[in-house]
């Protein structure tokens, strides 16, 4: 056993810095500051300040304008009933369903229904 004089320093039991860590907790959380603190969101003005977007070529893509290019990616399609995404098309009526009950909604409307709804798509078939 060992006695109290026989004690070790605190500097050999508990190093004041880490060396294996990069950042030392009290650079990056100073003591008084809040380590959860909140995430300072900019408002779109404040993002816009420092640019000087009226000397940007007008024909680029930037926070002021909504002109952008097109995606790479293929359109998501959506129900026509409920909204959710379709990956599924009914071959009877041409109307995009989600899962098996919206399927069994899609084939009891009425044809007239079933255009309606074509027409908010934009995607009427005229029968001739």
């Amino acid at each position: 056993m060992q006695s109290k004089d026989d004690s070790l320093p605190s500097d050999l039991l508990l190093p004041s810095s880490l060396t294996f860590k990069r950042v030392q907790l009290e650079e990056k959380y100073p003591r008084g500051s809040q380590v959860r603190g909140g995430r300072h969101w900019k408002h779109l003005k404040q993002i816009l300040q420092p640019h000087n977007l009226h000397d940007l070529p007008p024909d680029e893509a930037n926070y002021v304008t909504i002109e952008a290019p097109p995606s790479m990616y293929p359109a998501k399609k959506f129900c026509d009933i409920t909204g959710l995404e379709a990956p599924y098309t009914d071959p009877h009526t041409k109307l995009r369903y989600a899962n098996p009950s919206v399927f069994a909604i899609a084939r009891s409307l009425p044809h007239p229904h079933a255009q309606a709804f074509l027409a908010l798509r934009g995607a009427q078939t005229i029968v001739k």
